[in-house]
């Protein structure tokens, strides 16, 4: 009723808001608490975002629509509400998700009904300000597997659907050496193991072989004949992109260098950092294609 009657408004900003103001004056003499002009607004988003019923999933609370009715597209609303429904995320998280642009931050662009597939669960950057280490000092390996460890529940938000975690600091042998991965998870969408190798500095063409080593040998001594090949994420403070474009990692499917920040940036540095890797994506691309 308020939208249609603020459709035959002249002034329809300030038409709103003397309906809202009334309307919430009688509703609240007539009902008590909870129709103050604060929540007739998030009614009168809820209805604008969500005019079907049948669109609606009854997993989700009335907390849960308060925050996809001010996203600005179907198809946000359509991820974020299916990875809230999947992943359980009470609407704390889910707010945290929108807020940290964890559409955006997805390697690639989600085509329409797309299935599972590394490209739509990797991010690029994760945003580990959840671990709650200190950003103003140089944090060790050692310190941000232990945090991940202490919060491995927030961890496993963070990287996205389907991982369940398997060890750290894993022992690898061969005939002539000893080797210790830092964390592996298995996705049970994927249906492969993911090893994640963590840097404090700088991507360097030396941490691009080892965790090309580290698949490889993962499949050759631990992948099961069900599984599919490993997979490998290096997490690292910054990237370089003509290591990224001259390395294994161009040539393959499997090898994924992501930025990680122990905080959350301000939306407009979240957004910068997303275009910009998203533009390096499409530059390397075009250059693959067309030569």
């Amino acid at each position: 009723m308020i939208i249609e009657d603020e459709q035959n408004g002249n002034d329809k900003a300030e038409y709103g808001k003397a309906i809202l103001k009334n309307l919430a004056t009688q509703l609240t003499l007539e009902f008590g608490k909870g129709f103050d002009d604060s929540n007739l607004r998030n009614m009168r988003a809820f209805y604008k975002a969500f005019p079907i019923r049948d669109t609606m999933c009854h997993e989700l609370t009335w907390s849960h629509y308060r925050q996809l009715s001010r996203l600005d597209s179907e198809r946000k609303k359509e991820y974020y509400m299916q990875e809230a429904i999947s992943a359980n995320w009470n609407s704390r998280e889910l707010q945290r998700k929108i807020n940290s642009l964890a559409f955006e931050r997805v390697v690639h662009n989600l085509p329409n009904n797309s299935k599972p597939s590394i490209q739509n669960l990797i991010k690029d950057p994760f945003i580990f300000e959840l671990l709650g280490l200190p950003t103003e000092t140089n944090n060790t390996e050692f310190a941000i597997e232990t945090a991940i460890i202490i919060r491995l529940q927030q961890f496993l938000l963070e990287l996205g659907k389907g991982f369940a975690f398997v060890a750290r600091q894993q022992h690898i042998a061969t005939d002539t050496s000893d080797f210790y991965i830092d964390l592996v998870f298995y996705n049970y969408l994927l249906k492969c193991f993911v090893i994640i190798d963590l840097k404090t500095g700088n991507l360097t063409h030396q941490d691009v072989g080892q965790i090309d080593m580290y698949v490889r040998m993962y499949d050759d001594l631990k992948r099961s004949p069900g599984d599919n090949p490993s997979i490998g994420i290096l997490l690292c403070r910054e990237k370089d992109e003509t290591i990224v474009k001259y390395s294994v990692i161009n040539d393959k499917n499997k090898l994924f260098p992501s930025k990680y920040l122990l905080y959350l940036p301000k939306e407009e540095e979240l957004k910068h950092l997303i275009e910009q890797d998203r533009l390096n994506f499409e530059l390397d691309t075009n250059q693959e294609k067309y030569g």
